[in-house]
């Protein structure tokens, strides 16, 4: 068959596995490789060590798949219901994490599908399917396969989708028909988004400084936040949505049909004060399978602590006591400064009780602040 009618069929085939947008890019040095040089320079990147450890791997699809011709960029919509209030004591969760299935265990299937079928239709031709593990910048690839263009907020956005979707990419040494790559921004002078940021994560319009973003401190960061960051944590326990809840496109979003993305009870929002009483093996039961699993138990202990003291939510100080116990140097440290940051009587007795047995040097500076 011809190149065109490959890729019709490969169209076909995503809509029928439940993508939502499919476009094709050419497999070339993205726009935004020389970009991401200046990002890393920047120190943006946190304790991201691995994007620099594979800067060079971003240069060219041909890292991720040898001999690689085009880029089948696929989107799928994650939005279900409008987020709940969330209550004092409660956590907020990103509303691509409501659901009981981890989002990447959604796609890698409907991936290997089209990269099965793709062989079977052209012979002798390969393939390989990404879903953000891979060094592929595929926000770029979005833009050249006519998906949309990247906000303020450098989200990839679309007129009719907004931005409430994962991208997957299917990386083949395949000729595909090339589509025509998206020209315009349709941001205009709006900066909701930029202004929204409750810890100024956006030195500049379409650069995040992800050290300073929430999403980042509350899954890819291993340590505490830096003190003047943690009030701006507010209510969100896992992940964020604040700049894309702000944007007017999101008006347009999609409702997602997938099942594993409805959100299951008790994740919309998260009842904080049980967490504490999670063992290693009751985490590993209630989140092992969804998205939640990659902050671990200390690292959701850790947010849920910071959510406490950032809110002041009432009645606090029993759990944040059982955290001040914990096996975790993390979670006591955290513990530690919630309580300080309630300073409360019973508060301020919990941390001179842990002040005095404590012998982790990190856990006892965060006692010390939170008693001055």
């Amino acid at each position: 068959m011809t190149d065109a009618e490959l890729t019709d069929r490969l169209r076909r085939l995503a809509a029928e596995l439940g993508f939502t947008a499919v476009g094709v890019a050419p497999a070339v040095t993205p726009p935004g490789a020389a970009r991401l040089d200046e990002w890393l320079s920047a120190g943006y990147a946190g304790e991201m060590s691995y994007l620099a450890d594979r800067r060079e791997a971003y240069e060219h699809p041909r890292h991720v798949l040898e001999g690689a011709r085009s880029v089948l960029m696929l989107a799928l919509d994650y939005q279900t219901d409008p987020p709940r209030p969330a209550p004092p004591g409660h956590g907020r969760v990103a509303r691509y994490a409501w659901g009981d299935a981890d989002y990447h265990d959604l796609i890698r299937p409907r991936l290997h599908r089209l990269a099965d079928s793709l062989r079977e239709w052209r012979p002798g031709a390969t393939a390989r399917g990404v879903v953000d593990t891979a060094p592929l910048m595929e926000r770029d690839f979005a833009v050249m396969a006519g998906l949309g263009w990247i906000g303020k907020n450098t989200l990839l956005l679309s007129k009719s989708r907004g931005s409430y979707f994962f991208l997957a990419a299917l990386v083949t040494d395949a000729q595909l028909a090339i589509d025509t790559p998206h020209a315009t921004d349709h941001c205009g002078t709006c900066t909701a988004c930029l202004d929204a940021c409750p810890t100024d994560a956006f030195p500049a319009p379409g650069v995040l400084d992800a050290s300073r973003c929430i999403s980042y401190l509350t899954i890819e960061a291993r340590a505490l936040p830096p003190t003047e960051l943690r009030d701006g944590v507010g209510q969100w326990l896992f992940g964020c949505d604040v700049c894309q809840e702000v944007c007017p496109w999101n008006r347009h979003a999609k409702r997602s049909g997938e099942a594993g993305l409805e959100p299951r009870a008790g994740m919309d929002p998260v009842d904080l004060a049980p967490l504490f009483e999670l063992d290693d093996a009751a985490f590993r039961a209630r989140f092992r399978h969804t998205p939640l699993w990659r902050a671990k138990r200390r690292g959701l202990l850790r947010n849920a602590a910071f959510v406490l003291g950032a809110t002041g939510a009432p009645h606090a100080e029993r759990p944040l006591g059982m955290g001040l116990r914990d096996t975790e140097p993390l979670v006591r440290s955290a513990c530690a400064w919630a309580l300080g940051r309630i300073a409360t009587p019973a508060a301020r007795r919990l941390l001179r009780e842990r002040l005095a047995v404590e012998s982790d040097a990190a856990t006892l500076a965060e006692l010390h602040a939170a008693c001055a």
